[in-house]
C-alpha cells in the first residue's frame, strides 16, 4: 500500500526564488520511522527537509529535521519553510512547533514577513587546529568559540571579503576535527545594511556548505551584541545563493528572527514503505 506525503520545496530566508536555504517539507499524517525520513531527505536532495504531523485541533505540530546524513537537533530554514507552509495551508496568526528534543517553537505570521522565536545559547573559548584553519583558506582569527547545544565552532575573522572568498577544501577538513558539527565562519560588516556575514560549512554532518543558516544565529545573535551593543541586528549569509535574517535579542534566553520564504514546488510523494 502506497503512503501519499505531501511535500513542499520552499526557499527560505529570502523573498526570490532561488536563493535563500531551500528546505524540504513534508506534512506526515502517521508517523514514520527514523530510516525511512533519512531515505525521503536524500531523495529529495535538499540540506534538510522537515516533517511536521499536527499534534492536535490547535496550532500545534510535532517537527523532526533530517539532513542526507543524520537526524538534525534545530534547523531554522527548514522551520521557517514549515511555518510558510502552515500559514500558506490555514489561516493561523501564529504555529507552536515541538521538536524531539520538547523544544517549543512559537511562529508568528506579520505580512509576508516570519516571525520566529528561538533560544539564545552561550558560547565557550576554543581552540582552532592549524589544520582546520588551513583546510578552510584561514591565515588568521580573531577569535574561536564553541556552542556545545548545536556542536557548532565559531571563528571570527576580521574582514567580510576574505569571507566571501574562503573555498575549503572539504577532505581535509573534515580530517581537520572529529568532534563538531560544523564550524561557521563570520565577520563584522561595516560596508552596508548588515551588522555581520556569516558562512556555515558542516561536511561532517550535512551538505559542504549551508545557504543560510538560521540555527546559527541561536549563538551569533548574542555573541555579536555583545561585541556590538545591539539588542536589533541585521544578519547576511554570504554563500553562493545569499540570504538574510533580522535579529531581535530579547533577553538572554529569547530571540527573536523575522524573514521571508518563497514556496517553489508542492507535490506528493507515493511512497511504498
Amino acid at each position: 500500500m502506497k503512503n501519499s506525503i505531501e511535500t513542499y520545496i520552499v526557499d527560505s530566508f529570502t523573498d526570490q526564488p532561488f536563493k535563500g536555504n531551500p528546505a524540504g517539507v513534508c506534512i506526515l499524517k502517521s508517523d514514520l520511522h527514523d530510516n525511512e525520513m533519512l531515505s525521503i531527505t536524500k531523495e529529495l536532495g535538499l540540506s534538510e527537509t522537515a516533517f511536521i504531523k499536527k499534534i492536535d485541533k490547535e496550532n500545534n505540530y510535532s517537527i523532526r529535521y533530517f539532513s542526507p546524513k543524520t537526524e538534525i537537533p534545530l534547523c531554522g530554514h527548514a522551520t521557517l519553510a514549515s511555518a510558510k507552509v502552515v500559514f500558506d495551508k490555514i489561516d493561523f496568526k501564529a504555529v507552536n512547533f515541538i521538536t524531539r528534543q520538547n523544544l517549543n517553537l512559537t511562529i508568528e505570521k506579520s505580512g509576508e514577513e516570519i516571525i520566529m522565536e528561538f533560544p539564545v545559547y552561550d558560547l565557550k573559548p576554543a581552540d582552532a587546529p592549524e589544520a582546520l584553519l588551513k583546510a578552510l583558506g584561514i591565515n588568521s582569527i580573531e577569535n574561536c568559540a564553541y556552542n556545545k547545544d548545536t556542536g557548532i565552532l565559531l571563528l571570527e575573522i576580521s574582514n567580510v571579503k576574505e569571507l566571501s572568498k574562503l573555498s575549503p577544501d572539504y577532505n581535509l577538513l573534515i580530517q581537520a576535527h572529529n568532534s563538531i558539527n560544523g564550524v561557521l565562519v563570520a565577520a563584522p560588516s561595516k560596508e552596508d545594511d548588515f551588522d555581520f556575514h556569516s558562512r556555515y560549512f558542516w561536511p561532517w554532518s550535512g551538505t559542504n556548505e549551508d545557504p543560510v543558516t538560521g540555527a546559527t544565529h541561536t549563538f551569533l545573535a548574542k555573541y555579536w551584541s555583545d561585541k556590538l551593543q545591539k539588542k536589533k541586528m541585521r544578519s547576511f549569509q554570504s554563500s553562493e545563493r545569499t540570504g538574510y535574517l533580522d535579529l531581535e535579542l530579547l533577553t538572554n534566553n529569547k530571540l527573536l528572527i523575522r524573514s521571508k520564504a518563497v514556496i517553489m514546488f508542492k507535490g506528493n510523494l507515493n511512497i511504498a514503505f
